[in-house]
């Protein structure tokens, strides 16, 4: 029985839906919820800004690893010298070991809100979860299992609608940008910006068309280099598609804390308990449930690609040729090394009595003041000849690139200077 266009589009989607799923990680929850919560409506506009920049971004790494049949860290060993390859690395590693820690902090903090049992049992819990999933069955299946949890988060866009929000004053805040001149507001936005323009889905994007092709049997290099344009058609679709529902899910966290906590006075976000109060006028007291799944959903997903992303940026500068969540850990000791060391580390950032809705965030502006050089240099490698001979970027693309470099840049930038007033 052939396939209805649904089920054609549904069976193309691949690591573009996963990498948006998880780009709304513990991290980006928080960080819009905190957005919500302290400014109202007044960031909403982000949304509507960051969807073709972060598209465009992550569509060219996908066309990277897709023309080059390389991953991102190779493509800049061969094409720049070392200290930049290892200034990327090096980027990379402290914005995602820092990135897991939080995540596991939250992740924590939200089964300790619905059990009573303390956070500091439940981090090191997840880690060992997550690992003994990595190690003896593989990310895909842990993708199919936890990617249905994080459907829990689309619980606030029906919420949005029962809270009842001002909707011209949404309609406003969407349209018209709204920026302040002060450290807490840039702080803000640099934090959106950098959840959802995260450098660790510009590593686990390429490296991940790079494992498709492998998964098609494509195993040498000249087997997976060049891409025909119905590939890169594809790819198209699976980005935006992936890119548009983080979005939307950012665009209805941000608008739900927004209507419920910042209009009753609750604009000073401490816990995941008080992040979880939004939900409560669609699920009262199941609220919790939904956002702790949401959370634990999220997370299950995210951790493994933060730290996948380091093993994939590190296995490339190294030339290592058996670097794959696709491997048994017997086959890749080395590769499975990173991704175990990088989790364990992360965990340590939890035991340094930091709060976890507040490690979440600054995760988050992290992300944000690191990412400017590594979207430069997807975009500059993206537009050269030699790296992708014909499929260069269009001029629509490079504008968008360009655009997403200065826009990033200009608001850490102003960040730090607010910080140093």
């Amino acid at each position: 029985m052939p396939s209805t266009g649904v089920q054609q589009f549904l069976n193309e989607l691949g690591p573009g839906l996963i990498t948006g799923a998880a780009d709304d990680d513990p991290s980006g929850i928080s960080t819009y919820s905190v957005a919500g919560a302290s400014y109202g409506y007044a960031t909403l506009w982000t949304a509507l800004l960051s969807f073709p920049l972060m598209a465009a971004i992550q569509l060219m790494c996908a066309r990277l690893g897709m023309v080059t049949g390389c991953g991102l860290a190779s493509v800049i060993r061969t094409r720049y010298s070392r200290w930049v390859l290892w200034f990327a690395c090096a980027l990379v590693l402290i914005a995602n070991i820092f990135n897991i820690g939080a995540d596991l902090g939250g992740m924590a903090d939200a089964m300790q809100m619905m059990s009573g049992i303390p956070a500091y049992y439940w981090t090191p819990f997840f880690a060992v979860v997550i690992l003994i999933l990595l190690f003896w069955t593989s990310y895909r299946t842990m993708a199919r299992i936890f990617k249905w949890l994080t459907l829990v988060l689309f619980a606030y866009v029906i919420t949005a609608f029962l809270a009842h929000p001002n909707w011209a004053a949404v309609l406003r805040a969407t349209f018209i940008p709204h920026i302040e001149w002060t450290k807490e507001y840039l702080a803000v936005l640099v934090g959106i910006l950098g959840t959802t323009i995260s450098p660790y889905l510009f590593f686990w994007q390429a490296a991940q068309e790079v494992e498709e092709e492998r998964d098609m049997g494509r195993e040498t290099l000249s087997q997976r280099r060049g891409a025909t344009k119905g590939e890169l058609l594809i790819a198209r679709k699976d980005v935006i598609t992936g890119m548009f529902l983080s979005n939307l899910i950012m665009f209805f966290l941000i608008l739900t804390t927004a209507a419920t906590l910042n209009v009753h006075g609750q604009k000073n976000i401490e816990t995941a308990k008080q992040a979880a109060e939004a939900l409560r006028p669609l699920a009262g007291k199941g609220a919790y449930w939904l956002f702790t799944l949401g959370i634990i959903g999220t997370g299950m997903l995210a951790v493994p690609v933060l730290a996948g992303s380091c093993a994939y940026a590190l296995a490339e500068a190294a030339k290592l040729r058996k670097a794959s969540l696709n491997l048994k850990p017997r086959l890749a000791p080395s590769f499975y090394a990173v991704i175990a060391i990088s989790i364990l580390v992360g965990l340590g950032f939890d035991f340094a009595g930091l709060n976890a809705v507040k490690m979440l965030f600054w995760s988050a502006i992290l992300n944000g003041l690191l990412a400017p050089p590594l979207v430069i240099m997807v975009v500059l490698l993206t537009s050269d000849r030699k790296v992708m001979g014909d499929r260069v970027n269009s001029r629509a693309m490079q504008v968008l690139g360009w655009a997403c470099a200065l826009l990033m840049t200009v608001a850490a930038v102003a960040l730090l200077i607010t910080l140093c007033q």
